[in-house]
């Protein structure tokens, strides 16, 4: 769907209160955002025409941006209003949808942060995999990365932020040795976690995925959720990286696919080198019940809807 004649086949975008394709938006070189990576943003999917999780996403994102001491200039129905408009406005019915906000920045001259006027943007593009169908079918190779994730006492990780050259650089290393991603130690060298995803791992039934140091992802709640109605035990803790290797089991939660699973550490395989029995009934659930409308806003593509 189009209206006056933009195209936003391949998306949209929320820009300084006005829909522009996404392929047009932009932001300024000055603002902080850019220059700085001071910035937050939260994802939310739609599936089947309905977003999943939408209220859980903003709370986190209004969470988030208050301890980033950020305005945004929409309330929270405004920023509602926002999301199901850049959706009907392209008719997408799975889409990938980012609201965010940037510092801004201060009047030239000025470092002063309190100065800045926030900016609010939004995108909407068709529905992002993090894997191919072919690659979650057989499940993914990840590498552990010689890179440690950015320490929780310098940035707080259940802030979505854009500090991502840990990611970026143990993707380079990754891509290079034939593996599909890549998962992070922490300081401590415990799991961490990769590039836009949380891990979990299966030991003799029962999961474990890293307690500290991560981002509080949806996918990642909507699992414990999972564990809870199939009776599965499910535990936060830290998880060394031998345990990692040892596990009969590893699998990826993530926005951008739901849950995939892992069928190979560095160099060795995980479990049997397919992907286990836990992994493949939570991801069966995790589609059947999304598919049923479990946690889903409908999405209202009738322009007086």
């Amino acid at each position: 769907m189009t209206d006056c004649g933009a195209d936003y086949s391949a998306g949209i975008a929320y820009v300084e209160g006005d829909y522009v394709p996404v392929g047009e938006a932009k932001v300024s070189l000055l603002d902080w955002g850019f220059l700085r990576s001071d910035a937050n943003q939260d994802t939310v999917s739609v599936w089947q025409g309905r977003f999943f999780r939408l209220e859980d996403h903003l709370d986190r994102f209004l969470r988030n941006i208050a301890k980033l001491r950020m305005t945004c200039p929409l309330d929270r129905n405004g920023i509602r209003e926002v999301l199901f408009e850049c959706v009907r406005r392209t008719g997408f019915r799975e889409a990938y949808v980012q609201f965010l906000m940037t510092r801004g920045r201060p009047p030239i001259g000025s470092r002063d942060p309190r100065l800045a006027e926030n900016k609010f943007f939004v995108f909407c593009i068709p529905y992002v995999w993090i894997a191919t169908p072919e690659q979650q079918e057989k499940g993914l190779h990840l590498v552990v990365s010689p890179y440690r994730r950015l320490p929780p006492e310098s940035v707080d990780p259940t802030i979505k932020h854009y500090h991502w050259l840990d990611f970026e650089m143990s993707l380079f290393e990754a891509l290079d040795q034939g593996a599909d991603s890549t998962v992070l130690l922490d300081q401590k060298s415990n799991v961490a976690e990769g590039p836009g995803f949380n891990i979990f791992l299966v030991r003799g039934g029962r999961l474990l995925t890293p307690a500290g140091g991560v981002l509080d992802g949806m996918t990642r709640t909507t699992v414990f959720e999972l564990c809870a109605e199939t009776n599965l035990a499910v535990e936060e803790a830290d998880i060394a990286l031998a345990e990692l290797a040892a596990a009969d089991e590893v699998f990826l939660s993530s926005t951008a696919g739901g849950i995939i699973p892992i069928r190979r550490l560095d160099a060795r395989d995980v479990g049997d080198g397919a992907p286990g029995p836990v992994t493949l009934r939570l991801r069966e659930l995790y589609w059947q019940k999304r598919e049923a409308g479990w946690h889903g806003t409908p999405v209202s593509y009738d322009r007086d809807g």
